[in-house]
């Protein structure tokens, strides 16, 4: 069975459904159902079967590249942080299609925001690759 990621993401992607402040302004009740119902969706795929691993990260992030054999790897906060498209985090799912992806990213979108109203927010999804090109 192929292997997607569902990431979510702070920012970026093509243009909102609505608009939603961040949720370091959302009320408090807002962002426990927001993450109640992420948790319900992780407790779904793993009655299906279909949960590999779920994560949610902070907005921080460090950029890092070799800095050569003699010198320490390069790190910054990246090119245009204030423009970035940060992951926020992701299901890994293992499902039969990629239409079960199409259906479950579809389903975490309709998750809620402030006031309980669904954020319809952009998921994507990327397929993992499951073998490694040959060596020739």
């Amino acid at each position: 069975m192929p292997k997607y990621l569902l990431l979510k993401h702070y920012r970026g992607g093509p243009e909102a459904h609505r608009a939603v402040p961040p949720m370091d302004q959302w009320a408090s009740e807002d962002v426990e159902a927001h993450m109640a119902f992420l948790k319900h969706v992780a407790e779904l795929l793993e009655k299906n079967g279909e949960f590999v691993d779920a994560q949610a990260l902070t907005p921080t992030q460090t950029w890092v590249r070799y800095g050569g054999p003699d010198a320490a790897p390069v790190t910054t906060d990246g090119p245009l942080p204030e423009t970035n498209d940060l992951v926020a985090g992701w299901y890994m799912i293992d499902v039969d299609s990629r239409e079960r992806a199409v259906e479950l990213a579809a389903y975490v979108s309709s998750e809620p925001g402030p006031g309980g109203t669904p954020l319809y927010e952009w998921i994507d999804i990327r397929e993992v690759m499951s073998d490694a090109p040959a060596q020739d």
